[in-house]
């Protein structure tokens, strides 16, 4: 059999099929994600917030509970001079200005108790500022 014009188009054109079916059903399997329980739905990251009020180079409350993987969002008030907020663990540090606020947003994704204080040093003071948050285990 003598191949013509039409035949290798037919041959060419099929080819072109198989290797295009073929990348498609790649990508879809790349794609695919299994489908989640309803359990794991259920299961979706808490927004808490907190108001901490820091005065007399003291915090309060002084102590913040919430569980892990909880987006915790905290405005600390300052009511009379300058204070900072520092979380070691999560990388948290803002400086409040005297009697102003700041926000500071992060993901509570480590269980445990940590420690939250004041790191400015134009006082002694403020390294008696401490407070406790609280992490629970999911």
């Amino acid at each position: 059999m003598k191949p013509t014009w039409r035949t290798l188009g037919v041959l060419v054109g099929g080819l072109g099929l198989v290797l295009g079916a073929s990348l498609h059903a790649r990508a879809q399997s790349a794609s695919v994600r299994p489908v989640s329980s309803p359990a794991e739905q259920d299961q979706a990251p808490n927004r808490r917030e907190f108001t901490i009020t820091a005065r007399d180079y003291r915090f309060s409350p002084d102590r913040i509970e919430v569980g892990q993987d909880d987006l915790v969002k905290l405005v600390v008030q300052s009511q009379d001079v300058a204070y900072s907020l520092t979380i070691n663990q999560y990388r948290v540090s803002r400086r409040v200005p005297a009697g102003g606020s700041t926000v500071v947003e992060f993901r509570a994704d480590q269980a445990g108790t940590f420690e939250f204080y004041s790191d400015m040093k134009n006082d002694a003071r403020h390294g008696e500022m401490k407070g406790q948050l609280v992490v629970r285990p999911r």
